[in-house]
């Protein structure tokens, strides 16, 4: 089954190594790059498969966010609390 996900990430300094996150993320399934920072991907993964994937590629203090529209899941990292709140509380509703 494939997913199509929906793919947003932050690079802050230090750091922002734009290759390799890209490169992590084309490595998820058959991709298009929509946005600077913006991807699609037709993936077998989930949404936290990906984070999974594609956080390694980057640094502690960057935030990356997953969208599974398929199955209408998300997962992120680098998040503050208060949006992962908001996210959370608001997502079914």
């Amino acid at each position: 089954m494939s997913n199509n996900l929906h793919i947003s990430y932050d690079l802050n300094d230090p750091g922002q190594n734009y290759e390799k996150v890209a490169e992590a993320i084309k490595a998820t399934g058959s991709w298009a790059k929509i946005q600077k920072s913006f991807w699609y991907s037709n993936s077998s993964l989930t949404a936290e498969q990906a984070v999974n994937a594609i956080w390694p590629a980057m640094d502690k203090n960057d935030s990356l966010y997953v969208v599974d529209a398929t199955n209408n899941t998300a997962a992120w990292r680098g998040i503050s609390d208060e949006v992962s709140k908001f996210v959370v509380d608001k997502w079914m509703k």
